[in-house]
């Protein structure tokens, strides 16, 4: 096939999902509550942790700056569910698509990081609570949350910078986003090397970042066993256990998409798994990191004290 004709597609569709025409008004009402939720609540956080001084402390610091991640990490691709929720096929140009590509594996490979940096704060809280807020001090965290942000955004370049050089015979991406998976499909020429670099580099960034946060768990629960009383272990156990969980969450999504064989699933699976991490798991964040902390839910007191304080008057 002629390199010149396969090249000329300015403009890719957006298969998304393909509810019934009774159905989709639904699934538009419940995605589009579910996005406005995840602002609120990560909104909330961020807020809550500038404004009570209760919270100034490097793990809600970390947590803030998550909050900020997943703003934009569910606005990079929620608007086009939407839309093709709302309208079926959804047209979007190729620069778009690439965008919009590199925008959500730049955010991800940032959550990724920082979900380790995280995990390092734990540690040292933990395993290092003499020398803690020498180690991680405003500098420090300021610092770690800057590199987290630019080597998301480097990890980034190389997947999709490769997929945009890509020549494409077919148009309709089978997904409600740009994806790596997706996009290689619609390629004219085997992608067998570009799918092996892909991933070594997501898998070597992700795959190191993980054993990385095992390695400092591990040397936390080490830390934590040798604890005197039930009760110093079960408190230092509640402080890791909403960001355990939110790993459990992003990892085991991911990995199921980016690591398995896609045509070992069923068509669409993909779609469906991505919903956990694309939608589910920054809804999610900002209701483990309440509901199950006492401080935060101290601080939402505390705040709501002092505006019922000052809408009362003197």
């Amino acid at each position: 096939m002629d390199h010149v004709n396969v090249t000329r597609i300015q403009t890719f569709v957006l298969a998304g999902f393909t509810p019934s025409r009774a159905l989709r008004p639904l699934a538009f009402l419940g995605t589009l509550i579910i996005y406005l939720l995840t602002l609120a609540g990560n909104l909330f956080i961020i807020m809550l942790v500038k404004i009570d001084p209760g919270l100034s402390t490097p793990m809600y610091f970390f947590i803030s700056v998550l909050s900020f991640l997943e703003l934009w990490y569910v606005s990079a691709t929620v608007p086009t569910l939407l839309h093709t929720l709302l309208h079926g096929c959804s047209p979007v140009s190729s620069i778009m698509c690439f965008i919009q590509l590199y925008v959500f594996h730049a955010l991800g490979m940032t959550e990724c990081y920082l979900l380790g940096v995280m995990a390092l704060d734990r540690y040292l809280a933990i395993c290092r609570p003499l020398h803690y807020h020498g180690l991680m001090s405003r500098q420090v965290q300021l610092c770690l949350a800057v590199a987290t942000w630019v080597a998301g955004f480097s990890a980034a370049v190389v997947p999709a910078s490769l997929t945009a050089t890509l020549p494409y015979c077919l148009k309709e991406v089978a997904h409600y986003f740009c994806d790596l998976a997706p996009l290689m499909q619609l390629a004219c020429v085997d992608t067998g090397w570009h799918a092996q670099v892909y991933g070594a580099v997501i898998g070597v960034a992700t795959g190191c970042n993980f054993v990385l946060i095992l390695g400092l768990y591990g040397g936390i629960l080490r830390a934590v066993l040798k604890l005197p009383s039930a009760a110093s272990r079960a408190k230092a156990f509640s402080t890791c256990s909403s960001h355990v969980t939110v790993v459990a969450l992003f990892y085991a999504s991911a990995f199921v998409v980016y690591v398995g064989s896609p045509g070992s699933r069923p068509k669409g699976t993909d779609k469906l798994i991505a919903l956990v991490y694309v939608l589910l798991t920054p809804f999610l964040n900002p209701i483990i990191y309440t509901l199950r902390n006492k401080e935060v839910k101290e601080a939402v007191r505390r705040v709501t004290d002092r505006v019922r304080t000052i809408l009362e008057g003197p």
